[in-house]
Parts: C-alpha cells; structure tokens; sequence
C-alpha cells in the first residue's frame, strides 16, 4: 500500500526515493540579457527528455550583451529555483547543480588546420582525433576561454574521410572550428551561480550549438543553413554546412534596440516594450496613419517607421555573417532558421526571407523532446529546453538534484567533520577538483582563473546528500572529450544510414 504523504512522512519519503532514484533529473539555467529561465527535464530510457517545469524571471540591467554585470542575479536565480522546486514532478526533490549555457557578444569562432604525423600506418581512434582537438584548442589565445571544438572535414592520407575512425594512414589532418569567449563569462557565472545561490555548475552548454543541435534537422545541417538566435541585447549566428558548423559569431545587437528607439517618442521603455510586441511590425508601413484608442492616442504609423529601420539594420548585420563565414546564397540549400524572442516580432521574418531571399522558418524543439506540460511553450523556451537535451547527453552520474534526508537517515549517518562542503562536491588536494565543470568538450582553458571560486561552499538546503566526489570517479577531462567525441560520430554514422 502506498504511504500517505500526510501520516507517514519519512515512509513517504523513502518509497518516493526509492522511485526517483529510477529516474535521471536535469536542470538548465539560462542567464540571458533580458531574463532568467529555468528548467528541470526527466531523461527516460531512449533517451528522450521529458520537460517538466519551466520558470523565467525577469532583469533589467544586470546582465548586458549576454555578460553578468551584476551579481544580484543571484537573487533572481534563486527565486526561480525555488518556483521549480515547487513543481508537482519536482518535488520533494531539490535543485543542487545545474547546467549553465554560455553566449553573448565574446563568443566567436576561428577556423584552425591541424594535423597529425604518425610513426608507421595507424588505425586511427578516437583517442588521436581528440589529440587533434585539443591541439586545435590549444592555438587559441590563452587570454580567451575554449568554448566548443566542433569538427569540420578531415583527410587521411590526402584523402577526404567523412568518419576518419577505423579508417589507416600515417598522417591525419583535420579543420576545426574552435569556439570560443572572453574569460569573464566563466567567471561571472561561477561567482552568480556557484558562489552566491550556491548551486553546483554541472557543465557549461553553448547555447547556440545546443540551439542548432535540437531544432535543426540533419538535411538543413548537411546541405546548408543558417540558425539566429534573435535575442534582446545580442544575435547569435551558427551557420552549418556538410554536416558541421563552420561559424559562429555573436552579434551586440538584438530587439531591445528596437525598444529604445522607440523611447525618443517619448515612452518609457516598459511601455515601448509593450507597444512593439502588441503593435510593431517590421515591414514597411503600407496601411494610412491610424490613432489608439488610449488616452496618450499611438502613432502606429511612426511606430512602424522606427521599428522596420532598426529590423533592416539587425537583418543586414546578420546576413553580413555570410560574408564573413565564406558562404554564398547557393551554399545555404535549406535556408534560415529563426529561434529567440525577438523572432517573434511581426514582420521580422517575412522581411528577412525578402533581403535574403532565402527561405525562413521557426525552430522549435523536435521529438528527442517531451513536454507533457500543456503550460510550457516549447518555441517559446527553445533556449533553456536546449540545454536540457544537451545535457542529457553528458554522463548520467552528473547530479543536478537530490531528494531530502529523511529523519531516519539523518540519525543514521555521521556527520564529517574532517571535509568541508567545498571538498565533498570538489574534490581537495593538488588537484583541487575543479574538474566538475565541463564544456560540451570536456574542460579545456579558463577554468582555474578565479582565485574567488575556491573558498565558497556549495548550496545544500534542506540537507540533501553530498554529492559525489568527481576526484574519486577517474575521470579526466579528456575522459570527457572522448565522450563528445564518441557522440559526435555516432551522430555522423547515423545520417550516414539515413
């Protein structure tokens, strides 16, 4: 007989872990220009990710072009961790660590050549393209922090691979886009999230890719588009051809340009705001001038003008990527791919597809993604649900929440004295175990750079268990490049079949 939750507490309690345990939760945090969202995902067995609370909050001039200005955002981050805590899927569960997303203005993308020569004829592996990976990381400035490496073509021998592993020769060599931003991201992240609402950093997720990985099909990615993040401060750009992204670039500009214009007529920008959204449109203004109803009467018409100016310009600086990247029209067969929230300005798109003449489409989550929530708008929250699928990718072992003692299990264990909380969750001695937070590749640079980040203690409300010690698990960094690595061609291996 099941337990009531009322009269039998610590019954309860312990049947319900028992059951959750069975089950893999997930958080995500995006910390964007203009909001914070949240979200906690279940991963089922295939391996699909089941959304099951989403949560946003707003900000005003805390974080600019994508970047942490203020570390209040804390605040707000813990607010909207306390909502997801509440979620009847969630709960009793409690949010402990999270993955974070990684965007704004700093991050950009280089391509890099590398090669390796090899003693005799070698069968290449896995562990000599992540060789060649880090290599590619390695060129990079060491002022800069390595985001992704994402692999573009290969050649062995001279002669192209589409899957290099398995294949023999003595000489390797590959081109890379190596991904990355201003060491300031990490930093203010760890200090906001870690420091302050002392949630424990997961991993770190480029956004933009995890975009691009979820709502772009495997044709769009193989013969050529072109995804935008049209977001409020900043515009990110991935463009993707033969199967990989060749660039990325983001873009300090975004729609909140657009509200600002409009504040010259005399708005606030609360009200600007709420005018563009209801109102604006970005094509040219072909109807007459027509007056609000309301007592301040709105010129749709001037409106109009400002909001179509500033779209013309955002859409020239995004097309402008094209000619950075080394791409054509003819080279981008499947078109553009719109996510973010100011792709939902009206107008925006149709104008984009007329100056591009290419076609444009909305991205929203594919079926790797559940959302049994009828309250969650997955187009709406592509951003934070991304991150979701991403991880879910990552080592199953990597904790995000954990359920509260009960009081039987508080009087069974003994406290320690001897280790800290820091140490339980980071590990302690030279290697200091700060390998705990990862990129999509595993950690590469930057992360060691905060003399800050050591002497805080990790979140542990309501007396969740300790998280595992990640320096007793043996696995290195490089332990997780080989993982990306080995999803990466099992993708390849798969649209090969297809």
């Amino acid at each position: 007989m099941k337990p009531n939750r009322n009269t039998e507490p610590n019954a309860y309690m312990e049947d319900k872990k028992r059951s959750d345990d069975k089950k893999r939760y997930i958080v995500a945090f995006e910390i964007g220009s203009s909001k914070i969202r949240g979200a906690v995902g279940i991963v089922d067995r295939s391996g699909v990710v089941d959304v099951v609370a989403t949560e946003e909050e707003k900000l005003i001039d805390k974080v600019r072009y994508g970047s942490i200005e203020n570390t209040d955002v804390s605040e707000a981050l813990q607010r909207v961790a306390d909502r997801l805590e509440g979620y009847k899927r969630v709960a009793p569960r409690i949010i402990t660590g999270a993955y974070v997303s990684i965007g704004g203005r700093s991050v950009l993308s280089r391509k890099v050549d590398v090669d390796l020569t090899l003693p005799a004829e070698t069968e290449i592996t896995r562990p000599i393209i992540a060789e060649l990976m880090q290599k590619a990381a390695a060129t990079i400035d060491q002022d800069r922090d390595v985001v992704d490496v994402v692999p573009v073509r290969f050649t062995v021998d001279d002669k192209a691979q589409t899957n290099p592993v398995g294949t023999y020769g003595d000489k390797i060599s590959a081109r890379m886009t190596v991904i990355s931003c201003d060491p300031k991201i990490k930093r203010m992240l760890r200090r906001v999230v870690h420091e302050r609402a002392k949630f424990n950093i997961v991993g770190y997720v480029n956004r933009t890719l995890a975009e691009a990985d979820m709502v772009l099909t495997d044709e769009e990615r193989r013969v050529g588009c072109m995804l935008v993040d049209f977001g409020a401060e900043t515009t990110s750009v991935a463009i993707f051809k033969n199967g990989a992204a060749i660039y990325q670039a983001t873009l300090p500009i975004g729609s909140r340009n657009i509200t600002i214009d409009l504040t010259t007529l005399n708005y606030t920008e609360e009200r600007a705001e709420e005018i563009k959204r209801v109102s604006g449109n970005a094509l040219p203004n072909e109807g007459t001038m027509r007056k609000s109803s309301g007592i301040d009467g709105v010129d749709y018409t001037e409106i109009n003008n400002y909001v179509h100016a500033r779209a013309d310009e955002i859409i020239a600086n995004i097309l402008a990527q094209m000619e950075y990247a080394g791409v054509r029209e003819r080279d981008l067969g499947k078109g553009i791919v719109m996510v973010g929230g100011g792709a939902r300005l009206r107008g925006f798109n149709e104008l984009l597809a007329l100056a591009s003449n290419l076609t444009v489409r909305q991205g929203s989550p594919n079926t790797s993604v559940r959302i049994s929530d009828g309250s969650i708008h997955g187009t709406d929250a592509v951003d934070v649900i991304s991150i979701l699928l991403d991880a879910s990718k990552h080592p199953s072992e990597e904790v995000c929440t954990e359920m509260p003692e009960t009081e039987s299990q508080e009087k069974e264990e003994e406290p320690d004295e001897q280790v800290s909380g820091y140490e339980k969750t980071y590990g302690s001695g030279s290697g200091n175990g700060k390998d705990k937070e990862v990129s999509r590749i595993g950690k590469l640079y930057g992360d060691d750079d905060d003399e800050d980040y050591d002497d805080r203690k990790p979140r542990k409300p309501k007396k969740p268990s300790s998280p595992k010690d990640p320096s007793k698990s043996g696995r290195s960094w490089m332990d997780r490049l080989q993982e990306r690595i080995s999803f990466i061609w099992n993708e390849k291996e798969n649209a090969d079949e297809e």
